[in-house]
């Protein structure tokens, strides 16, 4: 199972989910999904976006679980 620690990094970064939309152009709803880690899709591009923003690489933004 994958975990979404966008709710995480952005709690530690005092950033909120339409600061986050706005400054990237992703759509609220797709952010709002991730950050309750309810998402079972996201495109690559959204995870490029987000990655880059938050300065982050990707297993930070995503771990793998048992």
């Amino acid at each position: 199972m994958l975990k979404c620690n966008l709710s995480r990094i952005m709690g530690e970064k005092r950033l909120k989910i339409s600061d986050v939309a706005r400054d990237t152009g992703i759509n609220r709803g797709t952010i709002t999904r991730m950050y309750n880690e309810t998402a079972t899709r996201v495109d690559l591009d959204v995870i490029e976006a987000l990655c880059r923003y938050l300065e982050i690489g990707i297993s930070e933004l995503y771990q793998l679980q048992d």
